[in-house]
């Protein structure tokens, strides 16, 4: 028997990856204080981009969407969908 300690098996490390959708773009975008020309220069790219990412006319290359997250980390960014509906369970119906 060896007395050397095996290490367990290492997993790769899994990657989120977060999906940029129209309200977290203008939601990060607000975040930061930018208009849409101030991150359009920031991403080096157009401002009629931004708004078409805005709008959901388009979504981000798969490496603008790399920065974005980028971007967020940087600036402290959590994004969370707020619930529309709350719950009342702990009132009693009138």
């Amino acid at each position: 028997m060896s007395d050397e300690y095996q290490y367990p098996p290492t997993q790769p490390r899994k990657r989120v990856r977060q999906e940029w959708d129209a309200q977290r773009i203008r939601a990060l975008r607000e975040y930061m204080g930018m208009t849409q020309q101030q991150m359009a220069d920031e991403l080096e790219v157009r401002q009629q981009t931004i708004s078409e990412w805005e709008t959901g006319t388009h979504r981000p290359h798969r490496s603008t969407q790399k920065t974005l997250s980028m971007v967020a980390e940087r600036a402290g960014f959590v994004y969370q969908m707020e619930q529309s509906v709350q719950s009342t369970t702990d009132e009693a119906p009138a």
